[in-house]
């Protein structure tokens, strides 16, 4: 394989990721039994020189309970029969993480509400309050 090609200015070496087989779970008989075709691929976030600071930060944060606390990002691969594809899906998922981490978001643009969706607004909040006034009791005098 050698990298993992993920973006123009980010190439993933293989050094960097390591991988781990297991016997898969579930149906399949004798096997799944015999053969380790489960794949878990590791790859150390926190101290990749691959990474850029702001796509570390923000693979980090996409990563959830993937990653380990101390940085260490696992993915699970289990889905197909053989190894080789296991393998091949777990890379898939990995660079498709890295590539939504690559992608800055949009700064956000502070609006203000148009006159006519705050007059909305109050209007529904005027017909709340009857509706709900009129589910009360008639006052008794």
């Amino acid at each position: 394989m050698g990298t993992a090609n993920v973006v123009r200015r980010i190439v993933i070496p293989e050094s960097e990721i390591e991988f781990d087989f297991t016997s898969a779970s579930g149906p399949g008989g004798q096997h799944v039994n015999k053969s380790a075709t489960a794949v878990q691929l590791r790859f150390d976030v926190a101290n990749s020189a691959a990474l850029p600071d702001d796509v570390r930060r923000r693979l980090t944060k996409l990563a959830g309970n993937r990653m380990t606390k101390d940085g260490v990002l696992i993915i699970e691969a289990n889905q197909y029969r053989s190894q080789s594809r296991n393998r091949r899906d777990a890379i898939e998922r990995l660079t498709e993480l890295v590539r939504q981490a690559a992608c800055r978001p949009k700064k956000r643009r502070r609006t203000r509400p148009t006159r006519s969706s705050q007059e909305r607004r109050l209007q529904e909040k005027q017909r709340r309050s009857r509706i709900k006034k009129l589910r009360k009791p008639p006052p008794e005098y």
